[in-house]
């Protein structure tokens, strides 16, 4: 192999990075460069050091924090055991007693358990047997961390739900919303933690590097952020993430354009990809937000997170090369199910967020959000479609086509709800409002979930 010069190793260096196997294709036609950049590739590609890079831009109201070649893990996860001597943190993992038995949990599990700088993990389960309830705690027991699996149908908790429907204090229907509210509550009554982790457990691409990346932001207290979003690409043969791409991206440049740049807009399209999952918070921003109960609950979070927190305090980072997980259906028909359900709840939490900024929304306005959003629709699709097309990916122009007049069905669902009910569903309570009320209500909480641990201890359980 020919010897490189500085140059030509910074300028091959530059390319790979950028558009890591593409390159050798470019580089192939450029014969000025054809001997030494094609075995520096082969170097490099056999060494294992070709790692797909985002760009470095840093646009909208938030700091990105990039995900720039490899990542030195082992580093990473020793800064991360040094930072939490001062910000304990605590993961919660909102899980269905149904995604033990599939591929994405065990892989989690297993990641885990390599993770030391994490000292409690949180388990919150619904639509749970006291059966089930057993046997995912015989499960998870594996895990090295504290654990407490918060049991939503235990008698305790039931009882506790219903003191707060009683109390005027309801937190709404069963989902991942009222499950992580719960959660942050037990983390709170324990005053383990400083920093809260979310993700979710139907990630069947999940490494540690995804966790350790997550939190690092927050338990780093110099950089001095308070919320950070997770942020990835998420595609295989073709383009995922239909309702990211499809309707809120369209949907907030339609909006824009109706009423001009308000600042909650701008800061909402500063997001890449503002329906995932993962978020890190210190424990006192989760005190301080409400969040929604139900499929609205990442866009309401970003809201909340916007009303109570400097702009500064705010990132969002690149957490993994390519995220993969369960997908829903459509449900075109339904609006009850599937991505139907979840594009109504997105719109409806948009637009009672942007009633409570001042936004004025007539029905003429909705009128003109229909057409404004089909035509936004067609222009992301094309950009989508010409992104498909370079990278080789398949793309079905009718199911994408099809997609998008669902979620035009969705969006006038939501139009007419609004209108209909402008105040609607109100959102979880926050925890100081709950423990004003109720002011041993989390002392309550902290001891029905370890009660229900000592029970499974009792009988034979190996949580520790």
């Amino acid at each position: 192999m020919a010897v490189l010069s500085t140059q030509e190793t910074e300028y091959g260096t530059l390319w790979i990075d950028g558009f890591k196997s593409t390159a050798l294709n470019v580089f192939k036609d450029r014969s000025k460069f054809h001997g030494t950049i094609i075995g520096f590739l082969s170097e490099w590609v056999s060494s294992d050091k070709l790692q797909a890079v985002s760009d470095f831009h840093q646009a909208g109201l938030i700091s990105t924090l990039h995900r720039l070649g490899s990542v030195d893990l082992e580093g990473l996860e020793k800064e991360l055991l040094r930072h939490v001597k001062r910000r304990p943190i605590a993961l919660v993992l909102p899980c269905l007693y149904s995604e033990l038995e599939g591929d994405a949990v065990p892989i989690i599990v297993e990641e885990l358990k390599k993770v030391e700088y994490i000292d409690q993990i949180v388990l919150s389960m619904d639509r749970m047997t006291l059966d089930e309830f057993k046997s995912a705690a015989s499960f998870f027991s594996q895990l090295p961390q504290h654990l407490r699996i918060l049991w939503h149908d235990g008698p305790e908790m039931q009882r506790l739900i219903s003191e707060l429907d009683d109390n005027e204090l309801s937190i709404g229907e069963r989902g991942k919303g009222r499950g992580s509210w719960l959660a942050f509550g037990y983390v709170l009554a324990t005053q383990r933690a400083a920093v809260i982790a979310l993700h979710d457990c139907d990630i069947v691409s999940y490494n540690r590097e995804l966790l350790a990346r997550l939190c690092y932001p927050i338990a780093n207290k110099s950089l001095g952020y308070e919320f950070c979003k997770g942020y990835y690409a998420r595609y295989g043969r073709r383009l995922y993430g239909r309702v990211t791409r499809l309707f809120v991206t369209p949907l907030l440049e339609a909006v824009t354009l109706i009423t001009g740049h308000v600042q909650l807009l701008d800061y909402l399209q500063s997001f890449r990809y503002p329906l995932a999952g993962e978020f890190a918070i210190t424990t006192g921003l989760a005190r301080a937000n409400r969040i929604p109960g139900d499929w609205g609950l990442e866009i309401g979070t970003l809201c909340e997170v916007y009303r109570n927190c400097s702009l500064k305090r705010i990132c969002q980072v690149d957490l993994i090369e390519n995220y993969q997980h369960k997908h829903q259906e459509l449900s075109p028909q339904d609006p009850d199910r599937g991505l139907m359900k979840m594009a109504v709840d997105i719109a409806d939490t948009l637009f009672r967020t942007l009633a409570a900024e001042g936004v004025i929304m007539s029905e003429a306005f909705f009128r003109t959000l229909s057409t404004g959003y089909l035509r936004s629709a067609e222009d992301v699709f094309r950009r989508y479609s010409d992104d498909a097309a370079i990278n080789g990916l398949e793309l079905d122009r009718h199911s994408e086509n099809l997609a998008v007049g669902t979620f035009r069905k969705a969006l006038e669902l939501a139009c007419h709800k609004f209108v209909e009910d402008p105040h609607g569903s109100l959102l979880i309570p926050n925890w100081n409002r709950v423990t004003s009320a109720l002011p041993d209500f989390l002392d309550r909480l902290y001891e029905a979930v370890e009660e229900d641990h000592r029970m499974v201890q009792l009988e034979g359980s190996l949580i520790t």
